[in-house]
């Protein structure tokens, strides 16, 4: 039985980029949700910002075989180059219910 594979990115934006920049960043993270094998998908801006502007990603795949595919897609690639130019990220992947 394939176990859920869970995805988790925080961006740290880059300070002096716009409120528009980051708020395009938001919706163009968001509609990755619709990508196939995504169980769960939320993109957030943290509420706690005493290090910056932190967006949060969390995503849940149907297995890392979809999460392989996910990070293959062109859609991907297109938001990492846009995600990019506005900030640095870490991400913490790991499988499980």
């Amino acid at each position: 039985m394939a176990r859920p594979f869970h995805h988790i990115v925080l961006f740290r934006i880059h300070p002096g980029t716009f409120r528009e920049e980051i708020d395009e960043a938001i919706e163009g993270l968001r509609s990755l949700g619709a990508l196939p094998g995504i169980t769960s998908w939320r993109v957030e801006r943290s509420l706690d910002e005493r290090k910056g502007t932190v967006l949060v990603q969390v995503g849940t795949f149907e297995d890392e075989a979809a999460f392989a595919r996910y990070r293959a897609s062109p859609a991907h690639r297109v938001a990492g180059e846009a995600m990019a130019a506005i900030s640095d990220w870490l991400v913490g992947d790991f499988v499980g219910s």
